[in-house]
């Protein structure tokens, strides 16, 4: 469970679920998984990024529930999910074929959305059953597939050895975050954030990252230091849509220029003028767009409807 609280009301509030599971992967890790809005509705699922948790997506989730069926869950040491020993690029993959292959019906299809580190989720998890069976397009914010830590520009040193050595230990530290004060939201706002974010997207940001524990974090860092997910990138087939903030600083325009050159059905790639690393909640009705747009384009309505059909006629039966 987080140690601290998330925002008590506003957009950014985390809205009560339909329904909570516990998903087991494949390795044994328990995955908690919230599902929001109607059952029969068109399916969307969200991974959210390193040191978040579903609660980074209470925007999305908030206005996407009312008409589609929102899968949102927590990666492995993060939010509900208990920490695992197994970090790692394969580990990403593992959990969200193991959320699909629990939450969705047998043919029916969703649009993935993935923020960061659950971008990256879904580029390691590109050549799993599950992804391309469920997958009628993917949404990618804020995200590169590798030389993470060289091209950030959380360090303002040009590009080079002293910087990435630097960035390395900025990102890696295993300092506790504390309590979220001023100094903090400034912190987290200079590093992951534009620079005209609102101050009650600060606080949720904030709010979401600082409950992160440290060893998960520090251990994840790792992760995302030697990541390298070019060949994902190549097999995702689907529809892929990127966002990007111009002022990123830890994921830099210049990921998602190199994803959508890369992308064989790249559909769009929308830079965002000012805005930082965290887009959801940046450009909360823009990214909610996005989604919307994704699964009114390229998921059929009635297979949708006859895949939940059939699975609760089975749960009936």
């Amino acid at each position: 469970m987080s140690r601290l609280p998330h925002v008590a009301d506003g957009p950014y509030a985390p809205p009560v679920p339909a329904r909570e599971l516990t998903v087991t992967a494949a390795d044994g890790a328990r995955i908690h998984v919230q599902v929001h809005g109607p059952g029969n509705a068109p399916a969307v699922v969200l991974a959210h990024g390193w040191a978040c948790s579903t609660a980074f997506w209470a925007a999305q989730i908030r206005s996407l529930s009312a008409d589609h069926r929102v899968i949102a869950y927590d990666q492995r040491g993060h939010g509900r999910s208990p920490a695992n020993p197994a970090c790692g690029t394969e580990a990403l993959a593992d959990d969200l074929e193991a959320v699909l292959e629990a939450t969705l019906a047998p043919g029916e299809q969703a649009v993935i959305a993935g923020h960061s580190m659950g971008g990256m989720t879904v580029m390691a998890a590109a050549t799993r059953p599950a992804v391309r069976a469920h997958a009628a397009a993917v949404l990618l914010c804020s995200t590169g597939s590798s030389r993470l830590v060289a091209s950030a520009t959380v360090v303002p040193l040009g590009e080079g050895r002293v910087r990435t050595w630097l960035t390395r230990r900025v990102l890696g530290s295993r300092a506790p975050l504390g309590p979220v004060t001023p100094l903090a939201r400034r912190i987290l706002k200079y590093g992951t954030m534009g620079p005209g974010s609102a101050p009650h997207m600060v606080d949720a940001c904030a709010r979401v990252v600082h409950a992160c524990p440290r060893k998960v974090r520090h251990a994840w860092s790792r992760v995302l230091d030697l990541l390298d997910l070019d060949h994902g990138v190549r097999e995702l087939r689907m529809p892929v849509e990127l966002v990007v903030g111009t002022a990123d600083r830890l994921t830099p325009p210049v990921h998602a220029r190199s994803l959508a050159a890369a992308l064989p059905n790249c559909v769009g790639l929308t830079e965002l003028p000012g805005l930082g690393h965290m887009t959801p909640v940046e450009a909360p009705e823009l990214v909610t767009g996005k989604i919307r747009a994704l699964a009114a384009a390229h998921m059929s309505a009635a297979r949708t409807e006859d895949a939940v059909e059939a699975v609760h006629a089975e749960e009936s039966a």
